[in-house]
């Protein structure tokens, strides 16, 4: 993959720097859709939803930017419906920016269900069994039904801890796909596929290479070789590896990506990696985690986490955490939440969510302008001791 590939314009897109604090960094990312004050965290609506709550509500809380997942939208409602419908931006009634997924986290996580080759992956559908065709082209060409802002590549997702033969394989196999998503993409963009103006969406390609730094470096390397890329991602982390392996892959991509793009770490979204990871020059994050943890019961405070069914909260009459200002702390009490959870409501779940998704957006806010003032640094050790701290209660 070393021939580079002919540069296009990407006239939406940009990205401007604002500050730093060490390898810290508040930008600012802009799409067509709008822009995106960074450090951010991306709330992830897998199924064009962000599983309880209303576009409204994310609006409300200072949500700036969704993802979608591509492989599962192809499946169900279909990604030719959702272009028919108007794309993504319309179907969900989200029309800030949104990214989507390529299906290469579903490499990883549908393993007994796929066969991966060099032309791409068959799986077999968790829905009905049928069999599934995914190659760098067709994801474009899904992707570009879709219509989101930001579209990944198509990428192999390994486990964290695979040795650095398996990563080096699936990591070269990505940069060869990404060659292919960069050729269809462009295609697509010059016969004007389903409807799209040039330059509505930007290409963004992953790194992998698993925990192996030398593998790191190669695909960050390569990738830069490769293109002008509006923004770059960071896959194949928090799959199982060690927390300090993945902050330490964090160090050694900080050195090689361009510094004038933002950098997204793909799936992860516990709050200690959020700031972590801000400390090593990450821009944009997302998960599932602050959603389905509400569904299970546990929420965010800035003393660890807590879980609501346990059996002291009957009568707790504080909120969850008595800093968040989200619409659950700001209303209800611990007692309540606990009493709708353990009595199945659906109210007690989405409250939960809802102060997961808030606790993580404003953790964000919080973080750039401590980028901004020159603060971070001293900020971040702060908040993380007293995150780790974890009192009985919190746990």
């Amino acid at each position: 993959m070393s021939d580079r590939v002919e540069e296009r314009p990407s006239p939406g897109f940009g990205f401007r720097m604002d500050a730093q604090d060490g390898a810290a960094r508040a930008g600012i990312f802009q799409t067509p859709h709008g822009a995106v004050l960074t450090p951010a965290f991306m709330p992830v609506g897998t199924l064009a939803t962000v599983k309880s709550l209303d576009p409204d509500e994310l609006r409300a809380m200072g949500v700036q930017m969704l993802l979608a997942n591509a492989y599962h939208l192809s499946q169900r409602p279909g990604d030719e419906l959702v272009r028919e419908l108007g794309g993504l931006h319309d179907f969900m009634q989200w029309h800030g920016p949104i990214l989507t997924d390529s299906g290469g986290f579903q490499v990883f996580s549908l393993a007994t269900l796929r066969k991966v080759s060099e032309e791409g992956v068959e799986f077999r559908s968790h829905l009905n069994g049928a069999r599934l065709h995914f190659t760098p082209e067709s994801v474009m060409a899904i992707e570009r039904n879709l219509g989101a802002d930001v579209i990944m590549q198509f990428d192999h997702v390994i486990p964290g801890q695979s040795d650095n033969a398996t990563a080096r394989d699936a990591s070269e196999r990505s940069l060869r796909w990404l060659g292919r998503c960069l050729r269809e993409f462009q295609r697509l963009e010059d016969v004007g596929a389903e409807g799209r103006a040039p330059g509505a969406q930007a290409l963004f390609p992953i790194v992998q290479g698993g925990i192996h730094a030398d593998l790191r470096r190669e695909a960050s390397r390569a990738i830069a070789a490769m293109h002008d890329w509006p923004g770059i991602g960071i896959g194949g982390l928090s799959v199982g590896e060690p927390k300090p392996d993945m902050y330490a892959m964090l160090e050694v991509v900080h050195e090689e990506l361009p510094a004038d793009r933002p950098r997204y770490l793909m799936g992860v979204g516990f709050p200690e990696d959020l700031v972590e990871g801000v400390r090593r020059g990450v821009d944009l994050f997302d998960c599932v985690a602050p959603t389905r943890m509400g569904r299970n019961g546990t929420v965010f405070t800035a003393d660890g986490r807590l879980n609501v069914k346990r059996a002291e909260l009957r009568s707790d009459p504080r909120p969850l955490d008595e800093e968040c200002a989200c619409p659950t702390c700001r209303r209800f009490s611990r007692a309540y939440l606990r009493h709708l959870y353990v009595s199945d409501e659906m109210l007690g779940m989405r409250l939960l969510s809802l102060h997961n998704v808030h606790f993580l957006v404003t953790l964000m806010r919080i973080a750039r302008a401590k980028i901004v003032e020159g603060t971070f640094d001293a900020w971040s050790q702060e908040w993380l001791q007293r995150y780790h701290s974890r009192p009985t209660i919190a746990r």
